[in-house]
């Protein structure tokens, strides 16, 4: 059996365990915030690869920012983490062999190896937060693109620059399917540059009228990425949530299957170990 020690990297919290081959957690789940430097980072990593780097075969990272297709380098910056942490050299961090790759691509292929979207020959997989990433797969094999940045989500929603997106271009998908997104839309409707998000979910558990409509406005806007992404890439499965009947009323290939991720919190870390054993580094 080979091991994994799996690190995810997000803007706020660092998450680590060991995983087998079988994509199982092997050992407790440790968590750490997210340092705001870049030296700071650089020896938490160093840190929790030395406590269990005698233990795995391969030090398996997802991260926040698209990675090259050698899995070895991040291609730009990340705007919720520190400075400089795109410099990053992963290979220096460990004897043992270190993999890095997105972490929604890492998401994508743990539903893809043992979730939500197991079984499929297409699928797309949307992990709407902060920001919104995003992994295709076609036929066993994860979408990288020429360079490694296929599957950002900042494809063109609007042409007349509505909203300002935070890679600097005007209206991509993610700053209207993004949580950004849904506070954007909820100042937009309810004229009330105060409510957040949590505003807007209490108010549609509540029935809320106003807060449904806000909601809706960004399922609807969230719909018509998918709508768009489905017709492009023809999948079985977008992962996501439950809005499948809207988008299949516009899809002009065949209908797709709306499915909820199921891999849970730690798909990052799964994900990006299964990938480390698929390509053989250990």
């Amino acid at each position: 059996m080979r091991y994994a020690l799996g690190i995810d990297v997000g803007g706020t919290k660092i998450y680590s365990a060991i995983i087998d081959e079988n994509g199982q957690i092997v050992s407790d789940i440790e968590k750490n915030p997210t340092p705001k430097s870049f030296d700071e980072i650089k020896q938490l990593f160093k840190s929790i690869i030395k406590k269990h780097e005698k233990d795995v075969d391969v030090i398996a990272f997802s991260t926040c920012g698209a990675v090259n297709n050698s899995n070895n380098h991040i291609l730009g910056s990340t705007g919720n983490i520190a400075e400089g942490y795109p410099d990053m050299q992963f290979a220096e961090l460990s004897a043992k062999p270190v993999f890095v790759e997105n972490d929604a691509n890492c998401a994508a292929w743990a539903e893809y190896k043992i979730g939500a979207s197991k079984g499929t020959k297409v699928s797309v997989m949307l992990t709407l937060g902060t920001g919104v990433g995003g992994g295709i797969i076609i036929k066993n094999e994860l979408l990288k693109g020429q360079n490694g940045a296929a599957g950002e989500m900042h494809f063109k929603m609007y042409s007349d620059k509505r909203r300002k997106c935070t890679c600097g271009g005007w209206d991509c998908f993610e700053i209207y399917a993004s949580g950004k997104g849904l506070k954007i839309t909820a100042e937009e409707i309810s004229k009330n540059h105060d409510i957040t998000t949590y505003d807007v979910i209490e108010g549609v558990q509540k029935g809320d009228s106003l807060m449904i409509e806000i909601f809706n406005k960004w399922q609807d806007d969230i719909t018509n990425g998918i709508i768009g992404l489905s017709n492009i890439f023809d999948p079985d499965c977008v992962v996501l949530s439950k809005i499948q009947d809207n988008a299949n009323k516009e899809i002009i290939t065949t209908p797709i299957v709306v499915k909820k991720a199921v891999a849970g919190n730690y798909s990052g870390m799964i994900g990006a170990a299964l990938l480390a054993f698929e390509k053989g580094i250990n």
